[in-house]
């Protein structure tokens, strides 16, 4: 009852016209940039991060959070119209969508798509604002030692679930964790690795690293790759509206796809891609006619959307109540967090009651706007695909260039873009993921304060961390969590010698 009297007021922040236009805004560009190969949330989250840090961050984050809606729901359109998902989580769906664009039943592809995604982010924006105010009566109990437990789970799982190997992941966090420790020791005062450079005393802008690893790096790999994409859209034959027998053979998938795609979403190394496979599989199984899984089921688009749109309100419980980003786009919404000196978890819930009901408040809106202009809008969002790619990242390159200039004018901060934009581009060129070095810059210097508080609260004796059953627990998931990948390969390369 106390969750839905915050949610009536978060309406009311929600409803405000600044804010809704700030939803449109965000609705409107996830959706474009959604629709675009390539081009993910999290980059133009990352690209819009220096550019609002002068705004109301009550507005800046439901733009944010539009953004991350908006890219969910436009992967699906090429990856149904176009077989190239604008997003990895619609890998799935270009499976089946793609097969009924060429059958001449794209317009029902796109609406089960656009409908299963709104009853689903609709049903797991309400989970959200439900569940999360419980996880924060827990969490608000935490001390230094559990929350250092909690990091490590953090460092763990997104440096084993992102990327080709753990190894690469874990690569990947040290240099996040690395550029963390840079700047002035906020428990001693002393400088750390700052090599004599003023600017480098306050630390590393998180905006400036993920503008540069996102934006920047993404740019040049596309740009050394060639990527030029001649393939044509599939045209839209016949009525977009959906049948009787389509309506009949999707509403179940929409409800089973957001029951596996919210909790799943939720978990710490959850993220949209698994959700997503699980559903099909499901629906692949449990469909009256299988036959025509591979052929364009209408049930393998409905399931796995839907699944995807749940999973990316799941992924924002543990973002807004434990301040852990469980996917790209949440490391840097995270970091749009951080840019207005707010730190989500347990005390954002009591410190900025308005701001936080209002974002959740704000999901349900954007829902609202997403259905209205995915569908009748459709033929908009495939033009953008007509954009030549040159033109495009060029775009973006300029555009990232401003925007960092504008937020932190200073030369040394433009030559660390730069270099922050050549070292995204080495990652993406021998497979070593972003964003854990998003996370360990972001994390790193939590987990280091308040492994400090907890040794100082124990007189130096580092047993305090297994003492306490919270911090024990998630020590032991943490560490079964980086072996047991090293465990599953060493055992599969030993079944292999012995065939």
């Amino acid at each position: 009852m106390e969750s839905l009297i915050y949610l009536m007021q978060g309406f009311g922040t929600a409803l405000d016209p600044a804010n809704l236009m700030f939803a449109a805004v965000g609705v409107i560009l996830g959706t474009a940039v959604g629709v675009l190969p390539g081009i993910g949330p999290a980059l133009t989250v990352a690209l819009l991060l220096p550019v609002t840090f002068k705004l109301d961050p009550g507005g800046s984050l439901i733009m944010f959070a539009g953004i991350y809606y908006g890219g969910m729901y436009g992967g699906s359109t090429t990856a149904i119209l176009l077989n190239t998902p604008g997003e990895s989580a619609s890998v799935v769906t270009a499976l089946e969508g793609n097969q009924m664009a060429r059958r001449g039943r794209g317009g029902p592809a796109l609406a089960t798509a656009a409908i299963g995604s709104f009853v689903a982010a609709l049903i797991a924006t309400a989970g959200l604002a439900f569940f999360a105010p419980l996880l924060v009566k827990v969490a608000v109990k935490f001390g230094p030692w559990d929350y250092f437990g909690l990091m490590l789970i953090a460092f763990v799982t997104v440096s084993a679930t992102f990327g080709s190997s753990p190894l690469r992941g874990l690569t990947s966090l040290g240099i996040g964790l690395w550029l963390g420790l840079i700047g002035i020791d906020q428990l001693t005062g002393q400088t750390r690795l700052s090599f004599g450079v003023p600017n480098l005393l306050d630390g590393i802008e998180v905006t400036t690293l993920a503008v540069g690893l996102f934006a920047i790096g993404e740019a040049l790999f596309v740009a050394s790759r060639h990527l030029f994409n001649d393939e044509k859209p599939m045209a839209i034959k016949g009525s977009i509206w959906m049948s009787r027998e389509d309506w009949k053979r999707s509403w179940k998938p929409w409800l089973r796809g957001t029951a596996v795609g919210f909790p799943i979403g939720a978990l710490p190394a959850g993220g949209a891609e698994i959700p997503t496979f699980m559903s099909y599989t499901m629906e692949r199984k449990l469909s009256s006619k299988p036959e025509e899984f591979g052929k364009g089921a209408i049930e393998g688009v409905a399931g796995p959307e839907a699944a995807n749109n749940a999973s990316a309100a799941g992924t924002l419980v543990p973002l807004l109540t434990l301040g852990l980003p469980t996917s790209a786009t949440a490391a840097v919404m995270l970091a749009g967090f951080q840019q207005y000196n707010l730190q989500p978890g347990p005390l954002l819930f009591v410190q900025h009651p308005a701001l936080v009901w209002g974002l959740v408040a704000s999901l349900f809106i954007a829902n609202v706007m997403l259905l209205v202009l995915n569908l009748p809008l459709v033929g908009l969002w495939v033009r953008l695909l007509k954009i030549p790619l040159p033109w495009l990242y060029a775009g973006i390159l300029v555009f990232a260039c401003m925007g960092t200039i504008a937020a932190n004018p200073s030369v040394i901060e433009l030559m660390m873009l730069v270099g922050f934009g050549f070292l995204g581009f080495v990652m993406r060129r021998y497979d070593y993921p972003i964003a854990p070095v998003v996370v360990g810059l972001i994390l790193g210097p939590m987990a280091d304060s308040q492994l400090r508080r907890a040794l100082q609260m124990s007189l130096g004796d580092p047993m305090i961390l297994l003492q306490h059953p919270g911090s024990a627990i998630m020590i032991a998931i943490a560490s079964i969590a980086l072996l047991a990948p090293f465990f599953f390969r060493g055992l599969s390369k030993f079944r292999q010698d012995e065939d």
